[in-house]
């Protein structure tokens, strides 16, 4: 029997690293402070006492150069997983991103495959400041051959991990900071999941709620509160960016007539722009009974004051405010 079990976000990951670095020798990890120091936000714990430093290796202090041991290592047989302890800090690897690794499939003629993830903590809400908060997805999802992953729960965590190691080519996976300590019932045994396959979070006929990552829950909570007013909202979480369910998000407008976009990032060029052009251009939109609206995050960097960093960002106010809006007006 699949029973379901109490598991923080972190220590969802921690049991799939664990689960494939078990099953394959092949599998290692790779990144600043994940060996002795158990990761920057305690993901990797006990690994290397588990597995030892050839298999949990801490490397120097250089993005760049972590990345490219990567492509280095996947492109001859191995599948590393490098975490990057921030994800703005892959600003200082994106040569090896988004030039090497994204790139040598083609390049090759399909003669090598390059089978890295990279992990990396994204968002606000930790008081982390402007360098260490950003939303870089869309960056990323601009980017032919990679695959870019949002997983919003601990069970997405571990079951879109295990799908990125076994994926041949590199997956992005970003992982918000604000889930690693929150607890989520999971089942004993992870179910399978799909790159590229989506999943309505709560079925709803009056406003379709597309949202990533930790505004999943904010738009599911947000759905509670509309459900008060009368107002029944489906949402939509995409789990993966790049490919992304355009299906899924397409029947749902069908159905509601109505949809809000919602990221943490800002809106000028975001990830949910590309979704509303989706929509627009598509079969949803003869059924739109409303233009598409989007809620993003300020264009501002992020502050450090806890008070203007949360108003930077939707809240759950901000999604119930705004799909009501969009339901009675329209």
């Amino acid at each position: 029997m699949n029973r379901l079990r109490t598991m923080t976000y972190a220590e969802a990951i921690r049991e799939a690293l664990a689960q494939a670095m078990a099953a394959d020798d092949r599998v290692f990890l790779m990144g600043e402070d994940v060996g002795i120091y158990g990761g920057a936000f305690g993901v990797e714990n006990d690994l290397i006492q588990r597995f030892g430093p050839e298999r949990v290796r801490d490397t120097t202090i250089s993005e760049l150069g972590i990345v490219g041991m990567g492509v280095g290592a996947a492109i001859t047989g191995m599948r590393p997983i490098v975490e990057i302890q921030f994800s703005d800090f892959t600003c200082q690897a994106m040569d090896q991103i988004v030039n090497q690794a994204a790139k040598l499939h083609f390049m090759l003629g399909g003669q090598t495959s390059v089978p890295l993830v990279i992990r990396a903590p994204g968002g606000s809400g930790t008081g982390a400041a402007a360098q260490h908060s950003q939303s870089l997805e869309a960056w990323f999802a601009h980017v032919p051959g990679l695959k870019v992953v949002m997983p919003s729960n601990a069970t997405d965590a571990a079951a879109l991990l295990h799908a990125a190691i076994a994926d041949p080519n590199p997956v992005l996976i970003l992982e918000h900071k604000l889930l690693y300590s929150q607890s989520f019932e999971v089942p004993s045994e992870i179910p399978p999941a799909l790159l590229g396959q989506g999943r309505i979070e709560l079925s709803g006929r009056d406003v379709t709620i597309v949202a990533t990552s930790v505004q999943v829950q904010r738009a599911v909570q947000a759905a509670g509160i509309l459900a008060e007013q009368g107002i029944s909202a489906e949402v939509i979480d995409p789990r993966t960016l790049k490919p992304l369910d355009v299906d899924l998000i397409v029947e749902s407008v069908g159905r509601t007539g109505r949809v809000l976009l919602v990221q943490e990032a800002p809106k000028f060029g975001g990830f949910m722009a590309e979704v509303s052009a989706t929509v627009t251009e598509g079969e949803a939109f003869g059924a739109l009974q409303a233009p598409v609206r989007r809620l993003c995050g300020l264009d501002t960097p992020i502050p450090y004051a806890p008070g203007l960093e949360r108003a930077t960002v939707p809240q759950v106010d901000d999604i119930v405010r705004e799909a009501a809006a969009l339901v009675r007006e329209w």
